[in-house]
């Protein structure tokens, strides 16, 4: 099984056994299976060391945002999180072992106050960016039935606005918030009022897990509400993997976007659709299958969205995803000023949904650059996710240093 194809497996079921790289068959992701959880502080001999100066280089560290940061837990701190009981059931393996991952992701152990210790963690590592550096923490939105009612069994998760905006303003030197709100609800427009009112930076949609056709004429209040406000949609396109979305899979066409572009909202496509195909439903009828990133490929390049389509780079850098769509976004660099910095936490602290190897294998750092990286990861996930993303040089092009100043675009208001 080839290593791309192994771990696309990975990411909808995590059944982690084997890869391959063209360097030769690998057994063992780069840096093991499990994050070992170092707690202390990045040691001197990474925070100083030369490749940390340089990856900062031209970068305004008090525009630089993440704006894909999760914000999960179990429920315990009594904030109002909510888990699927699926999650941390034996008889759901595939759900119960990603999420185990995820805990191990973000360095907290069921049982032990995961709530507080996963914003403890977070924290912890943001300090190790520069003054000014902010990560934009994502509330998460129940699925919706048709009718706008509460479907929880098929909600994989609930993160609430209240909570994320709390821990927030708990901790606003290095923390931001993203709102999500269903547009099927009949409170949707007054409580997109309330998130701005309440210091929400743009609204949260995972629309394959939360049953949201973005196409629907059921959210056309809700965006003109939205361009009334000026706040942007942070919309996921492609499959989604990372939690259960049954099969839903086709509301992550990225062509759906089309109804809130024409309507001025400005919308920034998480992981630029890097992964899984759909219809291409601007033919006639349904379209033949269409990869993904290639639908938003051709969203970029329409002019009349110019001024309001962007990405997210989350997750593009992860080895399930296509690498044909991770070189076409960097050599493209007419669109770096609309692209903008995301690192999908704590998806970086899974350990083997990345290999720097591989990158190497690739040609788009050195080993020296790769073995930098890798010890800074076993300190600090988020860190090694920005050195991953501003390192990668492929045909001599790298991302912009704007592109990690994501505030100049999410914030412009």
């Amino acid at each position: 099984m080839r290593r791309r194809k192994f771990l696309h497996y990975f990411a909808a079921s995590s059944v982690l056994l084997a890869g391959t790289s063209v360097a030769g068959f690998r057994f063992w992701p780069d840096e093991g299976f499990w994050n070992p959880c170092l707690n202390a502080r990045l040691p001197d001999n990474l925070a100083k060391h030369e490749l940390m100066s340089q990856a900062w280089d031209g970068i305004d560290p008090t525009a630089f945002r993440d704006v894909h940061t999760h914000l999960i837990g179990t429920g315990d701190s009594d904030k109002g999180i909510w888990l699927n009981p699926n999650m941390r059931s034996i008889w759901h393996p595939i759900q119960n072992i990603q999420f185990k991952f995820y805990l191990n992701g973000s360095c907290t152990v069921e049982g032990k106050e995961v709530d507080v210790n996963y914003v403890k963690r977070l924290y912890q590592l943001m300090q190790d960016f520069p003054t000014g550096a902010k990560a934009m923490l994502l509330a998460f939105e129940h699925h919706y039935t048709q009718a706008g009612k509460i479907n929880l069994d098929k909600s994989p998760l609930y993160t609430p606005n209240e909570y994320a905006a709390s821990v927030s303003k708990q901790h606003s030197d290095r923390f931001q918030w993203i709102a999500s709100i269903h547009p099927y609800r009949e409170d949707a427009i007054d409580e997109l009022k309330k998130a701005v009112s309440n210091g929400a930076k743009a609204i949260k949609w995972l629309p394959p897990a939360m049953n949201i056709n973005p196409a629907s004429e059921k959210c056309d209040a809700f965006y003109d509400e939205m361009l009334k406000l000026n706040i942007p949609l942070l919309t996921h396109a492609g499959d989604e993997h990372a939690v259960d979305a049954g099969e839903l899979q086709k509301l992550g066409n990225p062509l759906l976007l089309r109804r809130p572009l024409e309507r001025g909202v400005k919308v920034i496509v998480a992981h630029c659709a890097t992964i899984g195909s759909n219809a291409d439903i601007d033919i006639s009828g349904n379209g033949s299958e269409v990869e993904n990133y290639k639908l938003f490929d051709r969203l970029m390049n329409d002019k009349n969205y110019e001024e309001n389509l962007f990405g997210d780079i989350s997750a593009i850098t992860q080895i399930n995803r296509s690498q044909e769509a991770l070189e076409h976004i960097i050599t493209h660099d007419e669109w770096h000023h609309r692209l903008v910095y995301g690192s999908d936490y704590p998806l970086p602290g899974v350990m083997p949904v990345f290999s720097p190897r591989t990158m190497v294998d690739r040609g788009y750092f050195s080993g020296h650059v790769a073995d930098y990286i890798s010890h800074v990861r076993l300190y600090n996930p988020l860190l090694f996710d920005f050195l991953l993303k501003r390192f990668i040089n492929v045909q001599g092009k790298r991302l912009a240093n704007s592109v990690f100043e994501a505030a100049k675009i999410i914030e412009s208001r």
